[in-house]
């Protein structure tokens, strides 16, 4: 049991590693964020909930598998070389790939008239809600930009 303990510990180190110096990782964490909240505003359904929160998974587990795949390249070699670019570019398209459908799943469950007349009657119900929807831009874009940490990586 203790050892599986160490496993988690190991595994939320990384994570929150990744959040401090991986811009990328930050952007889809705040996307997930915007998502997850207007669509309990539409109050989408469970079958709708599933599908988003595979999709979050997978879009930030593939962006720590491409900045691990990334990291043992630069260990390997700081050189030029085409198999260490294959790797890099295959990672970075594996994120894309699903990061892409993620958006077109979004499209097709955000921007239908069900949704959009949901979202709008909550907001002209509930106006006093549209102050932290703003303050919290300018928060995301810190946090994506800057990130929690002190000595972040460039992307």
């Amino acid at each position: 049991m203790k050892k599986q303990l160490q496993s988690f510990r190991y595994a939320l180190v990384g994570i929150g590693t990744a959040v401090r110096t991986e811009a990328h990782l930050r952007f889809h964490i705040v996307a997930a964020v915007y998502v997850s909240a207007f669509a309990a505003i539409a109050g989408f359904s469970a079958a709708k909930w599933a599908v988003l929160l595979l999709f979050i998974a997978a879009v930030l587990a593939l962006e720590m598998i491409n900045t691990a795949i990334e990291s043992v390249c630069n260990l390997v070699t700081r050189d030029y070389h085409p198999l260490v670019k294959l790797a890099k570019d295959l990672a970075a398209g594996a994120v894309l790939t699903v990061a892409a459908a993620a958006a077109v799943t979004g499209v097709v469950f955000f921007f239908n008239s069900e949704v959009l007349g949901k979202t709008a009657e909550f907001f002209a119900a509930y106006p006093v809600a549209l102050v932290p929807l703003c303050l919290s831009v300018p928060a995301a874009v810190w946090f994506v930009w800057k990130g929690p940490g002190r000595n972040n990586k460039t992307k």
